[in-house]
This record gives C-alpha cells, structure tokens and sequence, in this order.
C-alpha cells in the first residue's frame, strides 16, 4: 500500500534560493489558473487542466522566469488545482498567500528521482535542476518511490516521498473479538470505553508566554519589512513543535488501539462546520463570539480530525475497522438503562443517571454509549452516520473487562 516517508533536508544555499524560486513560481501558477477559472464559472464557461497546461506551455515562451522551474511540478500545481475545484467549486478554492502558504510543490516522476544513502544518518537525493540534495536519514524509505514533494515548515524544508511498501491489509485482525469507542473532548484529548485516558500537553507554559510576546512585537512592525518576517519565522518554529507534538501524540495513541482492537467506533464529528466562527454578520451579529472562540481554540488544539485520520492510516496495517456513529445525545444517555436525561451529566467528569443512579465518570460512560451504537451498526451491516432507532444495540464485544476504571495517560510525557 502507498505510505509516506519524511525527511529534513539539509540544503546549500544555492538550493535553497532555488526552492524558494520554485514555491513563488508555483504560487503564481496556482493563482493565475485559479484566476482564469473564475473568470470562465462567471461567464458560463469551464476550464479543466488539459486547456491550462497546453496554456502553460505557452506561457513558458513568453516568459522566462517559468523556465526556472521544472515543467513537471507546475503540471503537478494544476493537477491540484483542478482536484481542488472540482471537488469544492472554483470560489471555494483558495488563493495562496505569500505571506501565509507554505511553500510546497511535487516531483511526480519517480524515474527523475534517485536516491542514494551516505551513511547512517545522511542520505541524499536527485531531483530535477536541484541536483543532489542532503537530507538526514531518520528512518528506511522501505519501498519503491512513487512521487517526492518538497514542502517548507516553520522555517526548515522537508522532503516527502510516497512509497509502496508492499503491505497488504489483513483480511482478519489478530484479535477479531474486540472492540472499542472513543469518545474525544476537549478536557480530555480521547477517552476510550475501556477506561483509558488518552490526553498530554502540546504547549508548555514558556511557549505561551514567548509566543504572546511575539503577537506583541508583531503588531509593532511594518507590514512587509524584514523584522517582520523574523518575528513570523520565530512564531512559526513555536507553532511548528507544537504541531509535530501533536502528530506524534494522535500517531502514537492510532497505533495502540488498532493493534489492540478490530473495531473502532467513533463518533462522526463535522470538526469543520463545530470550528467555524460565530461572529455573524454585521445585520446580524453573533452572540457569545469570546466564549465560542475558546472553544474552537480547545477542539482543535486537541486535534480531533487529526486522530481520526491517524485511525484510518494506522487501520490499513491491523484490519481494524473503523466505524462513525451519530454522535447525537451520546453524553446524555446512561450506559446501563439507557436513560436520556440531560441533569444526569452533572459536570464535566461526573455523570449520575437520575433514573437508575448509575455512575461513571462522564467521558467513559459517552464512549460505553458510542461503542454501543458502533456494534448496532455493524450488526444491521449500516456503516453510515445514522442508523435506525428501532435496532436495538448489541451486547459489547471486548477481549477483557475491566474491574474499574483506569486513568493512564499514555503518548509523549508532558513537558
């Protein structure tokens, strides 16, 4: 199957004039095409990619500086481009902002590419007009090369490339009789149903403060000036660590419970459409706009949509299923009686049923229910969001149980 595996290169200063040559031509590719495909959607018309890269071709002749990059990469930047708006509408697609988009652009040929290893760290590859370029050899490609994508982050390029590794997704799990739901907040990064409690801390207590210093300085610089620019870059090297520290913390956590679980059943959050702002409009102003502000912050520190991704890319090697289930009055209802009453979340960690008097605490009672509704679906064999209210949910089917509830906070230790 088609995996990733990414490296930190290590480049000259020729080449990284060069990389950042190759990103601005690619921009301006991708806001020219995006540009004329607006203008053809005003007037009743369309434009696809074949028209664009016979466009582009020409182009190259009347301009020099689209000849500084290999053609291959803008093909690739319109390939993208027209994915992109065929799959969200021209008007929806974003332009690419010199200021906020990250440079990236792709080699898409792998006969281009060649690669080479130095020693044992250091390895190097060859690529179009760069030539050979070090990069540090952190782990094995451990598979034939398909593409390479170049991609630059909090100030330091990286290079991707996506290989075949061969593997095979099992047919069955090792252990075929387990199952658990997770349930994700925003106290509490993933609860599962079995009592494990899954959370770290992504930003420390000195990153916060460095990093509002740096909001401070911002504000007093010139729009376009070099310090400017290094304060961005100072802000950017905080903000990449913290992203990596989460990718680790979801890719580790992925890991562990589709190794342990055939089955996994989440609730089919729209993290998008919870994160969009509630300012309104200026006929209509929104209401609460601080404290809802706060709470995307929250959702989307934790990292919702990243673990559900991890899930499904760390499920192809286990033959874990994955299964998303209405999420709708999952930490309302009891375990035990199914009772639906929302007095009996008495706060955020306590959860005392007023009908049975059933307790748990809050979180492990919402992943009890969820995986409750994730063994209905796969019993009436609908892997959709909703499912109908007249199945009744089957029994849970789980390899051990467990005596008490557990709180064991697994991942990176904090800082």
């Amino acid at each position: 199957m088609l995996t990733g595996r990414k490296y930190r290169l290590a480049l000259t200063i020729e080449q990284a004039e060069m990389v950042e040559e190759f990103g601005n031509i690619c921009r301006a590719v991708w806001n020219t095409g995006l540009e004329q495909r607006r203008q053809y959607r005003q007037r009743g018309g369309w434009m696809n990619y074949a028209p664009q890269c016979a466009e582009l071709a020409e182009a190259k002749r009347e301009h020099e500086w689209l000849k500084a990059a290999p053609s291959h990469i803008l093909q690739q930047t319109l390939k993208d481009l027209d994915k992109a708006c065929r799959g969200h509408g021209a008007f929806k697609v974003h332009w690419r902002s010199k200021n906020r988009w990250s440079p990236s652009f792709r080699f898409p040929d792998p006969k281009q590419i060649w690669v080479e290893r130095l020693g044992r760290k250091q390895g190097r590859v060859k690529l179009p007009k760069l030539g050979w370029v070090t990069f540090r050899w952190s782990r094995p490609l451990g598979g034939d090369i398909r593409s390479a994508t170049l991609s630059r982050k909090a100030g330091r390029w990286h290079i991707s490339f996506l290989v075949d590794d061969q593997a095979v997704t099992p047919a069955r799990h090792t252990m075929p009789n387990t199952a658990v739901g997770i349930d994700r907040g925003v106290k509490v990064a993933a609860v599962t149903s079995d009592g494990f409690f899954h959370d770290r801390q992504f930003v420390t207590d000195g990153e916060k403060g460095r990093y509002r210093r740096l909001q401070q300085q911002l504000t007093r610089t010139r729009k376009g000036s070099r310090n400017r620019a290094k304060v961005r870059a100072r802000m950017n090297r905080i903000t990449g660590r913290v992203t990596d520290r989460r990718a680790d913390f979801c890719a580790q956590i992925a890991n562990q419970v589709t190794m342990r679980n055939a089955v996994v059943v989440l609730e089919d959050l729209k993290t998008k459409n919870m994160t969009a702002s509630a300012k309104g409009t200026v006929t209509e102003p929104g209401r609460r706009v601080a404290q809802k502000r706060g709470l995307n912050r929250a959702i989307l520190d934790k990292g919702w949509h990243r673990l559900e991704l991890a899930l499904n890319n760390a499920a192809r090697y286990t033959g874990t299923r994955v299964i998303k289930v209405n999420p709708a009055y999952t930490s309302q209802t009891c375990n035990r009686c199914k009772e639906v009453d929302a007095k009996s979340r008495e706060s955020q960690a306590v959860f005392a049923c007023t009908s049975c008097g059933h307790r748990d605490h809050a979180d492990v009672n919402a992943a009890k229910n969820i995986l409750a509704a994730g063994m209905a679906v796969s019993a009436c064999g609908d892997f959709g969001a909703s499912r109908s209210v007249k199945q009744e949910p089957v029994g849970r089917v789980t390899g051990r149980t467990p005596t008490a509830t557990r709180s064991v906070a697994l991942g990176i230790p904090p800082l």
